[in-house]
């Protein structure tokens, strides 16, 4: 491996990031990268349009999918407990999943359906192939519409929340049919939202008491959570997407100055209460310096917290070439699906990954957060911005993000 990161290289790192905020692209960021020991941490910008203050390090970021990963690890350590392993069926946990019948077709009817072929498993929840999640298709699919008048909130943007408690979401859930036989493909985001709710039901305790006490408290994670207390407000960065956009995330609350982007969040609003449903898909939040304890116990093999065998478990590849082409918004044709993360996908050679493109394991958030750690070079990379994703294609600044972070290994 690189022995770390060249001075010229981290100062080039820096000017690259610091473009983006110059430019008004970004409101503003926190990014680290690390490698052999060496950690780099740098800021730019603001927390919100129109803030005077440069943000800070301990700023505190909506992190969206970047949740799904730190759930994963929880139900790892449930499995590695004996409280649940991956071939059970969670029919003894969620009963609300037990007997699904599946759509006989995608645009069929609810009530075209055949049985499942069998008991949806932890391992499906795990690695998004329960049978339901995102499908690209028109808005006017029966299934697509009765899961928006449930208010799910699993096949859309998660804002605003749902208003329905975890009981009440895999209550209303458990009325759809199934998209897919259990274990059938991969279909991004629904089973992570399950995940959270299964955690609770096998440990017996709220999500966040399961998190804290088993994740975020032996890994010092004091800012990682699913809302932000009042103490705290003041270093939460607001969230914003361009104002084209913003009917997707909420509607946004107008648009600000020249930037062209609208605000969707103020660190006043949703997160700053207790949420009805702590979402296992993309509810927490949380800082640079957590999320850097949180990457290094994984590159350590678990670092004493998770045993090796359970992260070998989680980086395994379970997609199919029939999954990175039916979901080239999440996969594309270099990444597969572990246990709740983004892994290379089998058979790929890292070295023909492009250039600017993420590489390792690891995922992204929708609200503008990235993290990959590649097992090749050593080295993690994790940025944190406001701007909210908008398309498939990474933009501009996370190409720049890891051009610059490769570039500047020694």
């Amino acid at each position: 491996m690189a022995g770390g990161f060249t001075d010229e290289g981290l100062a080039a790192f820096d000017a690259a990031l610091a473009r983006h905020t110059s430019s008004g692209a970004v409101p503003g960021l926190v990014a680290l990268v690390a490698q052999g020991g060496q950690v780099h941490v740098t800021t730019a910008g603001h927390a919100a349009l129109g803030d005077s203050a440069p943000i800070g390090r301990d700023a505190i970021f909506r992190i969206a999918s970047l949740t799904k990963p730190i759930i994963g690890v929880a139900a790892m350590l449930l499995i590695e407990d004996g409280a649940m392993a991956l071939s059970d069926p969670v029919d003894k946990w969620l009963p609300e999943l037990a007997g699904r019948p599946v759509l006989r077709a995608w645009d069929a009817e609810l009530s075209d359906t055949v049985p499942a072929r069998r008991a949806i498993t932890v391992e499906d929840v795990l690695s998004l192939r329960l049978g339901f999640g995102s499908i690209f298709a028109p808005e006017t699919l029966p299934v697509v519409q009765a899961e928006e008048a449930l208010d799910l909130k699993t096949l859309r943007p998660p804002w605003p929340p749902t208003r329905h408690t975890p009981d009440q979401w895999i209550a209303a859930f458990g009325t759809l049919p199934l998209l897919d036989q259990p274990g059938e493909r991969f279909r991004y985001n629904t089973g992570a939202t399950v995940a959270g709710i299964l955690i609770e039901r096998v440990a017996g305790a709220p999500l966040a008491e399961v998190l804290g006490k088993r994740l975020f408290e032996p890994l010092g994670m004091k800012d990682t959570a699913f809302y932000v207390p009042a103490a705290k407000l003041s270093r939460f960065t607001s969230m914003y997407a361009p104002a084209e956009a913003a009917a997707g995330f909420g509607g946004g609350q107008g648009e600000v100055g020249d930037s062209g982007l609208a605000l969707i969040d103020r660190p006043d609003g949703w997160y700053a209460a207790p949420p009805a449903l702590p979402d296992g898909a993309s509810g927490l939040v949380s800082t640079i310096d957590d999320l850097d304890a949180f990457t290094a116990m994984l590159a350590a093999d678990g670092g004493g917290l998770l045993a090796a065998e359970s992260v070998a478990l989680m980086l395994r590849d379970r997609t199919t070439a029939r999954d990175r082409a039916e979901n080239p918004w999440f996969l594309g044709q270099h990444l597969g699906w572990g246990l709740m993360m983004a892994v290379p996908a089998a058979g790929v050679d890292p070295r023909t990954v492009p250039a600017g493109l993420s590489r390792g394991y690891g995922w992204e958030g929708g609200s503008g957060t990235v993290w990959r750690t590649d097992p090749e070079t050593g080295l993690t990379g994790i940025l944190l911005t406001q701007r909210m994703a908008t398309s498939p294609e990474p933009p501009e600044l996370v190409r720049d993000f890891w051009s610059a972070a490769y570039a500047a290994l020694a």
